[in-house]
């Protein structure tokens, strides 16, 4: 049954994060829809996405639901195609091949400068211009392009900003630039939505530039983390915002069982670097916000994101299908809980939009069913009968026991006997 709440005045602003990023959203995209009566997040007028969140912006706005979203990483709906992870770590080969052919010519290049003009130029100086040759991306982002072109080619949906019923904004950076553009907006309307959202999720060194009509684009989290001035400009009088990139506070991690010491750089650079990214994209958001709060004093914003000490969400790998799931049922649980300790301010806030909390919902999130909210049944099939199970398993106890024992007696006769013939 559709909501008879007007959305006309509801924007919606999700950041990137990767896969992880892209599961926790869709777990608090799921949240969302359960906790907040009226509000049909495939009915919001205004999206804005970024990196991952491109991603998912662009399902909202082609009529893909939170349900479908959480279904598609458990399983395929009929007719569509499975959300893998893995679609955002297909390797670079490409970009390999062409670092392997360059090398040869570079460091010839750089043998004969540095023979030449050694007096001028140190050797370091002379072969810096085999750093060229360093691929640009190690991953293949195409495939993330390919599955968004099947995905929206289905009846109902399409690729094309201008067809969709919503304003959709993709936001990227011109590479040579350094400036923001918005995809879906005028004069950039014209570029295919899965092009766009490819664009907005290179992230340099992960991911190659993305080659747009002569121009090369990037991620824009170069820029800012939410972009949420794409819609904050638009009139919307109530903003929902879903981040989840967030520092992570290690202070209790030691006695919540995920660290030995409590101190990121025994998990090596890759969490350096994770935790600096981190800092410094929420720091800078956290600015941004401020801002808002100046600019935008009749808009009323929702923000949600992880806990500092959300250490489920920080240290779960999400390329198995245990670990998609747990992240996904993670958000959608946490999610639910925030919302019910702020209560108090949300509760009038929504209100003022003709949205109402589901305080049933909230009083119960501990124990609410995300996979069969959306129609999903995950309990383990009982093929065996319980008690059959123990009778086989006593009784293979009871044949090794005697089994055992057989072979112990055997093994003293047979000492017996050895003893019984030693000449002393």
């Amino acid at each position: 049954m559709k909501s008879t709440v007007s959305h006309d005045h509801v924007g919606l602003a999700l950041a990137g994060g990767g896969p992880e990023g892209a599961i926790y959203e869709i777990g608090v995209l799921r949240a969302l829809e359960v906790a907040i009566e009226g509000l049909e997040l495939n009915r919001v007028p205004n999206y804005v996405g970024i990196s991952s969140g491109a991603f998912l912006a662009a399902s909202l706005a082609n009529q893909i639901t939170p349900s479908q979203l959480v279904r598609a990483i458990i399983k395929t709906d009929p007719g569509e195609h499975p959300f893998q992870p893995e679609l955002f770590l297909t390797p670079a080969f490409g970009e390999f091949l062409r670092s392997g052919i360059a090398l040869p010519k570079l460091f010839a290049e750089a043998l004969g400068d540095f023979l030449t003009n050694r007096k001028d130029k140190g050797i370091i100086k002379s072969f810096s211009r085999i750093s060229r040759a360093i691929p640009v991306g190690l991953f293949n982002n195409n495939p993330l392009r390919k599955y968004l072109e099947q995905v929206f080619s289905k009846p109902g949906r399409t690729t094309d900003f201008r067809e969709l019923k919503s304003n959709l904004h993709i936001v990227a950076a011109d590479l040579d630039t350094g400036q923001k553009v918005v995809f879906g907006e005028p004069g950039m309307d014209h570029i295919s939505i899965p092009l766009a959202v490819q664009a907005s999720t290179a992230l340099p060194g992960l991911y190659p530039p993305v080659l747009i009509e002569g121009r090369h684009y990037v991620d824009g989290v170069l820029l800012k983390t939410l972009h949420a001035s794409s819609i904050l400009n638009s009139g919307v009088d109530l903003a929902i915002c879903i981040n989840p990139i967030v520092p992570v506070d290690t202070g209790g991690s030691v006695e919540a069982g995920y660290m030995r010491r409590g101190k990121l750089i025994d998990r090596g650079m890759p969490a350096i670097l994770s935790q600096t990214l981190r800092t410094l994209i929420h720091s800078r958001m956290e600015i941004g916000f401020r801002r808002y709060g100046l600019r935008y004093q009749n808009t009323d914003i929702l923000l949600v994101e992880p806990e500092r000490n959300d250490y489920r969400m920080f240290f779960t790998n999400t390329f198995s299908f245990a670990s998609r799931k747990t992240v996904c049922e993670h958000a959608f649980r946490a999610t639910l809980k925030q919302l019910s300790q702020r209560r108090e301010t949300l509760g009038p806030m929504l209100k003022k939009h003709g949205f109402q909390l589901n305080l049933e919902a909230l009083d119960c999130y501990e124990t609410l069913d995300l996979w069969k909210g959306v129609g999903l049944d995950l309990e383990p099939k009982k093929t065996i009968p319980t008690k059959d199970v123990h009778h086989a398993l006593a009784k293979l106890e009871h044949l090794i026991e005697m089994r055992t024992q057989k072979a112990a007696s055997d093994s003293q006769n047979d000492m017996t006997r050895a003893l019984a013939n030693v000449d002393v």
